[in-house]
């Protein structure tokens, strides 16, 4: 059996100004990740009239795609990395197509049923746009380093701009949609603001990382073969486990956000402050973490910051549920800060881990298969991501949930309201400790030079 080479750039290679380049697309990602986390379910229920069991389905079923496609994509950039050295082709692709895909997710001619198929079938364009770019993307560390402090400030990098990027979504988006009237136009001027944003910020790292020179070995497996050697790879998939109800927790929270917002605390105009507050702090945070885990561990860390998801969104309950009053509003204000503090662990950290699971596992096959792993990989966060929404909806319509449109606003029962919280406390809260004997498996399964000393 051939054993891979793997690439490594010396010190002076991982420049600022490359390692801004490379981070810059976490912003678009970012974008993308978020806007339609944090306002599809609701733009189809309130905006669309579309019922809320539907508008789940919607939501959920193109991510299923993603879990046959995002793989695919894996495979198709380990033969392009053979080919060529680099992954630029994929990247570009998906640069230009997505903004496209993007903008028509809110741009439905239609209302009801037929809105339903107009956001289903685009969304399923874009989360198609979206793997041909994150795929190649999220794989380009393992390649610029094989050290895992390097790769671990590869990742500050990147998430700082992902927490930028997330920020500017969640900020900005439910601001552009008032601004514009709300309803149908306002998020059609929004997805039309944001859409030339994403173009700009993917299209600069897809042709910047040209320098990273991808070798993922002799002769790239074939889809069915990757799959069959990840599959001993447990310490991945136990890595992966945990990342995905991770992620499910956040997409709940992030979908409950304007319905919290509206039906709870008052009034839409919160649901960008719910967000800033809940993101914000990991901008500052995500550095802290990195030394936190240079001291600690990485796992050590990342175990802590899910513990305190789990009591900080538990807390959510009474605080939510206590009122519309400033104080009610100003507690979970606070909460969702304290909640940001680890949500920053929870973005970088698990990234920091994925490439020592890829290189560990070139000892034992002989070949590094980073477009397989991280199609896996981008493969199960947007499952998570689209979860999250999916199954919130579902509790939505069991709770009673009424759906309208900005012209005919409806009063939601007290069951429904008490649906509405829950999605926004007690359930991301238990999908948090869920993932912790995950992280441990990880812990017990990992090979001996992904081992850190604090």
């Amino acid at each position: 059996m051939t054993t891979a080479v793997l690439p490594a750039a010396a010190a002076g290679e991982l420049t600022r100004r490359r390692l801004f380049v490379y981070g810059l697309g976490s912003v678009g990602t970012g974008l993308f990740a978020t806007v339609p986390g944090l306002l599809l379910l609701y733009f189809m229920t309130d905006a669309l009239g579309v019922p809320a069991g539907v508008a789940g389905l919607v939501v959920a079923l193109p991510k299923a795609w993603d879990a046959v496609f995002n793989p695919l994509v894996g495979a198709a950039s380990d033969r392009e990395a053979v080919r060529t050295g680099r992954r630029t082709r994929l990247l570009v692709a998906g640069a230009l197509a997505l903004p496209a895909a993007f903008a028509a997710m809110f741009l439905s001619p239609m209302t009801g049923g037929g809105a339903a198929i107009w956001v289903a079938v685009t969304f399923v364009l874009a989360a198609s746009a979206f793997a041909l770019f994150q795929v190649p993307y999220v794989a380009l560390p393992t390649e610029m380093s094989a050290v895992p402090a390097a790769r671990t400030r590869i990742m500050v990098w990147r998430i700082v701009f992902l927490t930028l990027g997330i920020l500017i979504a969640g900020g900005a988006a439910p601001v552009l949609v008032d601004a514009a009237g709300g309803g149908r136009t306002g998020y059609a001027v929004m997805a039309l603001t944001v859409g030339p944003v994403i173009a700009a910020v993917l299209l600069i790292p897809a042709l910047g990382t040209r320098w990273v020179r991808s070798r993922p070995g002799p002769e790239p497996l074939g889809l069915v073969a990757a799959f069959r050697t990840a599959r001993g790879n447990r310490a991945f998939f136990a890595l992966l486990a945990s990342f995905v109800l991770q992620a499910a927790a956040v997409a709940i929270m992030l979908a409950a956000a304007p319905y919290v917002a509206t039906y709870r605390l008052g009034g839409y105009g919160l649901t960008s402050v719910l967000f800033v507050c809940l993101v914000a702090p990991s901008a500052v945070a995500v550095p802290l973490w990195a030394k936190a885990a240079g001291r600690w561990g990485r796992l050590r860390c990342l175990t802590v910051a899910t513990c305190g998801y789990a009591l900080g969104a538990a807390a959510l309950l009474p605080a939510v549920g206590s009122g519309s009053g400033t104080t009610a509003v100003a507690t979970t204000l606070a909460l969702c800060a304290l909640l940001g503090i680890c949500y920053a662990a929870l973005q970088v950290l698990p990234l920091a881990l994925l490439p020592d699971t890829v290189h560990a596992d070139s000892a034992r096959t002989g070949q590094v298969q980073s477009g397989a792993f991280t199609g896996l990989w981008t493969a199960g966060e947007t499952f998570g991501l689209a979860a999250g929404p999916g199954a919130y909806s579902i509790a939505l319509a069991a709770t009673g949930f009424v759906s309208s449109t900005l012209d005919h606003p409806v009063a939601q029962t007290a069951t429904a309201r008490t649906g509405i919280l829950l999605g926004f406390s007690l359930v991301p809260a238990l999908l948090m400790l869920l993932s912790l004997p995950a992280l441990r498996a990880y812990g017990r399964r990992r090979a001996p030079r992904e081992t850190e000393t604090p």
